[in-house]
């Protein structure tokens, strides 16, 4: 098959959607298709564009035998509602200067849109499927605009949430088949009557040959968090409210976003046990998520249909989980005993998980990584999930 990706986020920029697509386009080529990617030119979380990439309306490039078309966005991490969309909006125009190219669009066998961003989402349904008739693949992470108004981002009822709404219903009801991250998601699309076949498609990562591995003492219990810096996990409120270096403990943090100055200016006035890294690469941080004893994987407020993509990149590398956050994620940790859990937003709680997995005696704590190792073999092997995904792309949608 030939297959187009529709998203906003590509490497070299980090986060999750990022990690998520190039792990399915990639995936995909592995299994003899040709695949392409349509996206913007890096710019997350820094909110510039990215050296090499500057000054450039388009580039063309292939990334391990992925060939991807990116083109010029407003490039921004602002809080503002109104400056974000403009930074969707640009990439939206240029997707359908991309519609243009009527040859190549008529190859494409399959054409798979991430959601979200809702609005880039929006217009690559209505050129692909409405206009050029193709067979589109909704891939939906998470729930907006519901998850906005659980982030405290949007306000129900108003007249952007209106919008937002109206849009989520249409691509919805004009995808010819969709898949999302959490079961969740799935039973939410579902309960508007849009049955159309769908796929549970988790972020899960390929298997690592790292050999990595954490300091054999837990004196201090070394922790990491390696991802975005926003308002969904507020590490700023968390390091707030824990000083790691009172319990024994050191947080080391990777990453980038509209926390990360506010981080780094509080960590420099408080020693609190806490290191800052800023912005790496997924390659970097791979071969650092080993050598850690745990990972804190925080959210502040229960989201719908969000699983943390952080539950899944540890996996490989055996490392446990401190789960702080509801629904899907805490039943998966639980229930395969991949670490320990927490309510979201509850610090305290999460501070005395982190005491007891300093304080586990070695034999429970080698267990959590076993369980770690064994889950990432089993039931969330990329490989596995791959097959039946290629079988889904072929068969059903």
């Amino acid at each position: 098959m030939k297959l187009l990706i529709v998203s906003f986020y590509y490497p070299p920029e980090m986060g999750a959607a990022s990690s998520r697509i190039s792990n399915m386009a990639e995936g995909l080529q592995q299994k003899g298709n040709e695949v392409e990617v349509l996206t913007c030119l890096p710019n997350y979380p820094k909110g510039e564009i990215f050296d090499g990439y500057k000054g450039c309306i388009s580039k063309k490039e292939y990334i391990n035998g992925v060939f991807v078309h990116r083109y010029w966005t407003y490039a921004t991490v602002s809080r503002n509602k109104l400056t974000r969309l403009l930074g969707m909006m640009g990439f939206s125009i240029f997707t359908w200067w991309f519609g243009f190219k009527f040859r190549r669009i008529r190859q494409y066998d399959k054409v798979i849109i991430q959601c979200p961003p809702m609005p880039v989402a929006f217009s690559a349904l209505l050129l692909f499927r409405c206009i050029y008739r193709k067979n589109t693949v909704l891939n939906v992470s998470d729930l907006w605009p519901l998850s906005g108004v659980e982030l405290g981002a949007i306000k129900e009822g108003s007249a952007y949430y209106k919008v937002l709404a109206w849009m989520e219903q249409f691509i919805y009801k004009k995808a010819v088949c969709y898949q999302g991250q959490s079961q969740e998601i799935l039973d939410h699309i579902q309960s508007f009557g849009h049955k159309q076949p769908h796929f549970l498609y988790r972020n899960l990562q390929p298997k690592t040959s790292s050999s990595a591995q954490p300091p054999a003492s837990r004196e201090p219990i070394k922790l990491v968090y390696a991802g975005l810096l926003g308002i969904a996990q507020d590490i700023l409120g968390m390091i707030k409210a824990i000083n790691f270096k009172e319990i024994g403990a050191e947080l080391h943090i990777y990453g980038g976003g509209n926390q990360a100055g506010d981080i780094s200016e509080y960590i420099k006035n408080h020693d609190h046990g806490v290191v800052f890294y800023g912005y790496k690469t997924k390659e970097e941080i791979n071969r650092k998520l080993g050598t850690y004893h745990a990972s804190i994987v925080p959210l502040t407020v229960f989201i719908k249909g969000a699983v943390p993509s952080k539950i899944f990149d540890l996996l490989p590398h055996g490392t446990p989980i401190l789960f702080c956050g509801g629904g899907e994620g805490e039943k998966i940790v639980s229930d395969y005993q991949l670490g320990m859990t927490s309510a979201p937003g509850n610090y305290e709680a999460l501070k005395e998980n982190i005491i007891k997995m300093k304080e586990m005696d070695e034999q429970q704590y080698l267990h959590l990584r076993e369980n770690c190792h064994k889950a990432s073999l089993g039931d969330f092997s990329f490989d596995e999930q791959m097959d039946r995904y290629f079988k889904f792309l072929k068969e059903e949608s």
